[in-house]
């Protein structure tokens, strides 16, 4: 069985226990592998197992199609009054510097005179 099947196979009996809220070991999924009769190499059900290790695959799976996640979205909102401060201070400064170049033309020091 070639290396990616071996892997998308793991995969599946991962999810497997994980949507059955069964803790993810290298013999539960070489269990389920055997069970389907898909025959993958032995080091397969302990890397996926290892590599899931602390990692909590229902939020993650959730959280695929999100992008960046929720985070971002609630600093966004918490940071829109910062947003709004940040866009009255361009505009002062702005406003500032057209009154300066304004100032400028008025002392004869225009670029077109």
């Amino acid at each position: 069985m070639a290396a990616t099947k071996a892997e998308l196979a793991c995969v599946y009996a991962a999810l497997v226990l994980v949507d059955d809220d069964v803790a993810v070991t290298g013999e539960k999924i070489q269990t389920i592998l055997k069970a389907a009769n898909v025959e993958v190499e032995p080091y397969w059900a302990g890397l996926f197992s290892k590599s899931l290790e602390g990692i909590n695959v229902k939020d993650l799976i959730t959280n695929v199609g999100s992008g960046v996640g929720a985070a971002p979205a609630g600093a966004a909102a918490a940071g829109a009054p910062a947003a709004a401060a940040d866009k009255k201070e361009e505009k002062k400064e702005e406003k500032k510097k057209e009154e300066s170049e304004e100032s400028d033309d008025d002392m004869g020091f225009s670029l077109f005179n």
